[in-house]
C-alpha cells in the first residue's frame, strides 16, 4: 500500500472516532465518567510514549519542541482551542466555538500523521495509535458539549464528522509538504511538544481529580500500559 493510502485511510479512520459519542447515550453517567476516566489514562501514558520514545529521537531539536509546547498553550489560550473529555464539561463551552478548536485541532493531526508516514511506517503507526486515543474520549466530551449547547443529536454527530475530516485535509497538505526537505524532520519534534501539552496540561489533570487513592493506583497503572504500548511497538 502507498505511503499517499495509508494516510487517507488512517486520517480517515480517526475522523470516524467522531460518531463514537452515539453509542455512549445508552450509558449512564457515572459509568461513562468512569470509562472515560481510564481512556484518558491510557492516552495520557501513549501520547507521552509516543513523544519519548518515538518522535523525539527522530528529530531531537529539543529548542523547536519548547516552541512547539508553548505554542500548543498559546493555541488553546488564545484561539479557543480546547479540549474536553466529560460527557457534560462544567465549563460552559459555545457549541461552534468548540467546532472551530476541533477543525484546527484535527488538521494538525492529519498533518502529524502525514509526516509520520512518511519518515517511515512505523512511526506512522505509532503517531495513529497516539491520536486515536486520544481522540476517543475527545469525540464523547465533544459531542456531550454539542448536545448542551443546544444541538439535536443528528446535527451534533453530522458536525462533529464534518469537523474531524480535516484531518483528511491535513493528511494531504502533509503528504504535499514531504517533497519539501526536513518537513518531516521538522514536524516530529512539533508533535512531540503537542503531544507532551496535551497529555500533561490536559490528560493528567483529569487523573488528578480522582480522590481515591486505590483508583489513582489503577489510573497511574494504566497510564504505564499506555507507555508500555508504545515501547513494545519500538
Amino acid at each position: 500500500m502507498s505511503q499517499l493510502s495509508l494516510i487517507l485511510l488512517s486520517t480517515f479512520a480517526i475522523s470516524l472516532g467522531s460518531l463514537i459519542g452515539v453509542f455512549t447515550l445508552s450509558l449512564k453517567p457515572k459509568k461513562l465518567e468512569q470509562i472515560l476516566l481510564y481512556l484518558v489514562s491510557l492516552s495520557a501514558g501513549a501520547m507521552m510514549g509516543a513523544a519519548f520514545l518515538h518522535l523525539l529521537p527522530e528529530s531531537p531539536d529539543y529548542l523547536l519542541t519548547l516552541m512547539s509546547f508553548i505554542g500548543f498553550f498559546v493555541i488553546e489560550k488564545f484561539l479557543y482551542w480546547r479540549h474536553c473529555h466529560r460527557r457534560n464539561c462544567p465549563e460552559h463551552v459555545f457549541g461552534h466555538m468548540n467546532l472551530i478548536g476541533d477543525s484546527l485541532h484535527n488538521f494538525l493531526d492529519g498533518l502529524i500523521i502525514a509526516a509520520a508516514f512518511t519518515s517511515n511506517n512505523g512511526l506512522g503507526l505509532v503517531a495513529v495509535l497516539a491520536i486515536a486515543l486520544h481522540e476517543i474520549p475527545q469525540e464523547i466530551g465533544d459531542f456531550g458539549v454539542l448536545l448542551y449547547s443546544g444541538w439535536s443529536r443528528r446535527q451534533a454527530l453530522l458536525a462533529n464528522f464534518l469537523v474531524a475530516l480535516t484531518a483528511v485535509a491535513g493528511g494531504l497538505i502533509g503528504y504535499w509538504l514531504s517533497d519539501i526537505q526536513q518537513f518531516s524532520a521538522s514536524l516530529m519534534p512539533i508533535a512531540a511538544g503537542g503531544f507532551i501539552y496535551i497529555a500533561a496540561s490536559d490528560l493528567l489533570p483529569e487523573i488528578r481529580k480522582e480522590t481515591s487513592f486505590k483508583k489513582s493506583l489503577f489510573l497511574l497503572f494504566i497510564f504505564l500500559i499506555g507507555v508500555l504500548m508504545m515501547n513494545v511497538i519500538k
